[in-house]
């Protein structure tokens, strides 16, 4: 027990944020909301028999996070196979960059974003070459 299982990701905007996640990373969604009584939508990341987990994106009940604010919460990072280009689409759907791409040496490239709804994303490309 204690092992992550799912995460959830609060939105402003959940059509935008689908969007997002959908065409950044290949996401789909399936519609939770009778079950979870308020807009929810399942996100799955991958096929069932790939390591990784998934999750879910719902209407923000809160303020959003201010932009610059310190982390007061989880960062989901997600592993990709080409930064640049993972990165690349974030930026052109609307993304904005938190912490620019650096290397974890002899292990990844690493980077973090803002997504369209103010939330942190990392982004972890492995590289044993990565200096």
């Amino acid at each position: 027990m204690g092992r992550v299982i799912h995460f959830e990701i609060h939105v402003d905007d959940v059509e935008r944020a689908k969007t997002f996640y959908g065409e950044v990373f290949g996401w789909t969604f399936e519609d939770w909301s009778d079950y979870a009584g308020m807009p929810y939508f399942g996100a799955v990341t991958g096929d069932a028999d790939a390591m990784g987990i998934n999750g879910a994106i719902m209407k923000r009940m809160g303020p959003a996070p201010q932009p610059g604010q310190a982390m007061n919460g989880f960062a989901c990072t997600m592993g990709v196979e080409d930064f640049d280009t993972t990165a690349e689409k974030i930026l052109r759907l609307g993304g904005t960059v938190a912490l620019p791409k650096h290397a974890l040496p002899g292990m990844a490239w690493q980077g973090y974003f803002l997504d369209t709804e103010g939330n942190v994303i990392g982004i972890h490309q492995p590289d044993l070459n990565a200096k």
